[in-house]
């Protein structure tokens, strides 16, 4: 096996990548570059040992930037939105569609498919294995790398490791874990999958351990780089991924503290600008719970949410979500290509047409005619909706008195480029998971789960004590705790669309349900041909999960295929 370090020069700052060239089941990284004239420096291993490398800060802070960076790659966001959105009722084709993704949206899914393959995540769970290891070293050596510098490194290459496993997990439910790094010869990976269980509660585990050495802050709020809050991880980030995890894992009400810590420190944040600033007139309070207003204070105009979150990105809102500025080499490709930008309106995907038809005209049973979430976000094109969210940087729009699409005057400006940022978790995440963990605790708790709820629902609909009524009422749901899952997942799928959520949602259902039922009954609405056929298909438990690659099954005999998938072809390849 060839190793070779590279040191790339990107900028005034000099980030180190790591290639280890092997099969991708392997778990080794492979190389990030932007263009050959980046090469400062190709040394061959057998002219530097490997530690000669790791002997100050810099090289920590180097590889765990390029944790981030591998996660920003285009396989990694392309399988992001794939695995997350493609098989929900959110998706269906849009203009010049790759056969891998057309065959995914007939739910003709097989192991051939090039988006099975996990390689760029198993190479950014490898670096951040690599910091793990080697950080303590470091700080060993080197005086002005101090332990609290290497324990918030650890933290953040933890939790991003932890982020990689979950998005796998959820895919393809048993997978290979591994927390030690590939860094010589002489060790073996190929390992067998371990259990969806067992990978949730060791993710939570560790994380456990770092939360309280992740940085909780890297700048104030009134500095320039302020965004690095949100574009980096944080001990409310953690806080956050431990939410999520835990409502996986069944376990309420940890799942609920996770979530309080998390509103409770936007509260305080809030607090801080009211008494910096004096008064903030585009985020009021929904109850207790700080929100970016649609129409804030002396606007008669909508968008200013969508505007904050989406279009600018590292909004107050925001907990997490990957940086992609205008001058970064590296832009987010999964928005450009499968959403569209200012050069191509339809991108390769749309939304089906019951989520957005007839909307302002109040004949959709998704979205009432005032929720500005689905005009911010799609966009009627040739006969189909193309999907706007990302895609635009602004919009403005009027849901005063809304009879027609003409009443909106809608206004909106498209990216040129591809310098949309990409949102794991922000407030909405946290309220919507809390309700979530309390209405699976009893009837007792759907009062304040429906709080929650609404509280999301009235900031998309511009409601406010001085604008219009509550357009949701918890006596039209609590009579049972179907109706108030239904509400649940209703307005989840109304606030986070598109946004790579809404499968791994309805897989979350499934598992809870025990059976495909209700998962069939959303997701069948947005097909037209072969609605019974694909019915079928998706009864069949395992169908929810993706297949393994043929090409992790030929490196890997320890992989066994998932039994949707394990066809006469398929057992082939392990013999």
């Amino acid at each position: 096996m060839n190793t070779t370090i590279i040191y790339i020069k990107e900028g005034k700052r000099k980030s180190t990548v790591r290639r280890w060239l092997g099969a991708a089941v392997l778990m080794l990284p492979s190389l990030l570059l932007t263009s050959c004239s980046d090469f400062l420096d190709i040394l061959p291993m057998n002219e530097v040992v490997l530690e000669n490398y790791w002997t100050e800060k810099a090289d920590v802070t180097s590889v765990v930037n390029s944790c981030y960076e591998t996660l920003e790659s285009p396989d990694c966001l392309t399988r992001m939105g794939v695995w997350g959105e493609l098989r929900s009722d959110n998706m269906r084709l849009g203009a010049n569609v790759p056969n891998e993704i057309n065959e995914i949206l007939k739910e003709n899914l097989l192991p051939s498919n090039p988006l099975c393959n996990w390689s760029r995540f198993y190479e950014a769970i490898n670096r951040c294995n690599t910091v793990c290891y080697y950080a303590p070293k470091v700080q060993a050596i080197d005086p002005n790398y101090t332990e609290e510098e290497m324990r918030a490194n650890i933290a953040e290459a933890t939790a991003l490791r932890a982020l990689c496993y979950f998005y796998l997990i959820r895919t393809f439910r048993d997978v290979p874990y591994t927390t030690q790094p590939s860094i010589d010869d002489s060790q073996q990976y190929i390992i067998p999958a371990t259990p969806f269980n067992n990978v949730l509660d060791s993710l939570i585990t560790d994380l456990e351990k770092v939360k309280g050495d992740a940085v909780r802050r890297y700048f104030t709020d009134d500095s320039a780089n302020a965004y690095q809050n949100s574009s980096k991880i944080t001990r409310i980030a953690i806080y956050a991924l431990l939410a999520d995890l835990y409502l996986w894992k069944g376990e309420w009400d940890n799942a609920i503290k996770y979530c309080d810590l998390v509103i409770d420190f936007k509260r305080a944040q809030y607090q801080e600008m009211i008494d910096r600033e004096g008064n903030v007139n585009n985020i009021a309070l929904f109850g207790n719970i700080p929100m970016i207003l649609e129409k804030p204070v002396g606007s008669t105009v909508c968008g200013n949410a969508y505007n904050e979150i989406f279009g600018t990105g590292n909004s107050f809102e925001s907990i997490f979500e990957l940086y992609f500025g205008s001058t970064q080499s590296q832009q987010n490709s999964w928005i450009t290509s499968y959403y569209g930008n200012n050069n191509n309106t339809m991108g390769r995907l749309s939304a089906p047409d019951f989520l957005a038809k007839d909307v302002s005209i109040g004949n959709n049973s998704i979205f009432k005619k005032t929720d500005g979430r689905i005009y911010e976000s799609t966009e009627l094109t040739n006969s189909r909706y193309a999907i706007t969210k990302f895609a635009r940087r602004s919009v403005s729009y009027s849901t005063q008195s809304v009879n027609s699409d003409k009443d909106l005057n809608l206004t909106a400006s498209r990216r040129s480029g591809g310098d949309a940022n990409w949102i794991f978790y922000r407030l909405s995440d946290m309220l919507l998971i809390k309700a979530e963990a309390l209405i699976q605790k009893g009837s007792e708790y759907y009062a304040p789960a429906f709080t929650l709820i609404n509280t999301v629902n009235k900031r998309a609909n511009d409601v406010t004590s001085t604008t219009r009524s509550d357009t949701l009422k918890l006596a039209d749901y609590s009579d049972s705790k179907a109706s108030m899952e239904d509400l649940l997942m209703a307005e989840r799928q109304r606030e986070f669309m598109f946004e790579g959520k809404r499968w791994f949602d309805l897989v979350r259902l499934a598992r809870r349900d025990g059976d495909n039922a209700r998962l069939i009954s959303l997701t069948s609405r947005k097909y037209i041909e072969n609605v019974n056929a694909i019915k079928i298909k998706l009864a069949n438990p395992d169908i929810i999960y993706f297949p393994y690659a043929k090409s992790e099954l030929k490196v890997n005999p320890l992989l066994k295929q998932n039994p949707a998938f394990d066809t006469g072809e398929d057992s082939e390849l392990t013999k």
